[in-house]
């Protein structure tokens, strides 16, 4: 991870946090914003009810949560001593896509090697781990009915598999 150096007063931050090694707070004493080497981008169906859409977007950053060792941050811990579980340590982009558009990510993210999180439109119809494996392993990579994708990887190649696609609203 490369950290950005801290700003000197009368900076702004720019609107998103992952572009730019010149992040800084509104506070002059607050540490610059971390740029990540990394990225993670979740892709969900744009037909989908947003009951899906969260629920497949939850599936998908649970997935990515395994891609490498270091993807997840320390526990948090509040003032009065509570335990948290620990976060994935960097930003989550969401992005929305048709059908057609999925599958071409798809197949990027593939072509490209980084670690892929899927889920298919018959996963909804399991109840269980094992019976969602099996509706995956039934279907030829070319035939997957895709409602949702997560990727991590280096920022260059996330962006070249992203391309195009619109940020979610």
């Amino acid at each position: 991870m490369t950290t950005a150096p801290t700003a000197s007063a009368g900076t702004t931050a720019p609107a998103d946090p992952t572009t730019s090694a010149d992040t800084t707070t509104s506070a002059d004493t607050a540490p610059a914003a971390p740029r990540f080497d990394t990225k993670i981008a979740v892709i969900v169906r744009d037909d989908l009810a947003v009951w899906q859409k969260l629920n497949v977007t939850a599936f998908l950053a649970s997935g990515i949560a395994h891609a490498t060792d270091d993807i997840m941050g320390k526990p948090y811990e509040d003032a009065s001593g509570q335990n948290y579980l620990a976060l994935l340590r960097e930003p989550v982009l969401c992005y929305t896509a048709d059908s057609r558009a999925l599958s071409r990510t798809h197949a990027r993210a593939l072509s490209r090697g980084v670690p892929t999180a899927l889920y298919t439109a018959d996963m909804f119809r399991t109840g269980n781990d094992d019976d969602n494996r099996a509706a995956v392993r039934a279907v030829a990579v070319t035939d997957l009915d895709l409602v949702g994708l997560a990727v991590h990887g280096p920022r260059g190649i996330i962006d070249k598999i992203t391309k195009g696609l619109k940020l979610h609203n």
